[in-house]
């Protein structure tokens, strides 16, 4: 996925299971943030962020939707701990992460291993992606992105 394509229709699966598509936020610009999983520290700082910025970013018009590989139930858990009021989709076949592009190899300790690249996409209206955050600041998400698309209104 690059600046200027349009994102899948179907995004997945929401923490209480049922089916989330594009369409279901027809004519409102999107946030969605790709991340490793559910209850880590980068990953968790990143969803507060973002739920501490929500209102912020629904006032612009955008809404919010995060996607890892956890299952519906693992984001139901996580949502409800952390009040977070955005959808989040599960993606455990990571056909979602592969259509982005955000399932890459990766390296820890000395060990390759494919996982989610921690990316950002923002979206117009039509769904068509308008800014990549590849290098996402977790504990400044919403600031970060605010930050972009303050910029970008300038320009």
């Amino acid at each position: 996925m690059k600046t200027g394509d349009t994102i899948p229709t179907l995004l997945g699966v929401n923490a209480q299971g049922q089916e989330v598509k594009s369409t279901d936020f027809a004519g409102k610009p999107l946030i969605i943030y790709f991340y490793p999983k559910d209850n880590t520290p980068g990953c968790t700082a990143e969803a507060c962020s973002l739920r501490d910025g929500y209102d912020s970013l629904r006032n612009l018009g955008y809404e919010v939707i995060g996607v890892s590989k956890d299952s519906s139930a693992s984001h139901a858990k996580f949502a409800e701990k952390y009040s977070l009021p955005f959808t989040l989709i599960s993606d455990p076949s990571t056909e979602l992460n592969q259509a982005f592009g955000v399932w890459q190899k990766k390296k820890m300790a000395g060990r390759e291993y494919m996982g989610t690249v921690r990316t950002t996409f923002i979206t117009d209206a039509d769904h068509r992606v308008t800014h990549i955050i590849n290098k996402v600041d977790t504990k400044n998400a919403a600031a970060q992105i605010m930050k972009l698309l303050a910029e970008s209104q300038q320009s």
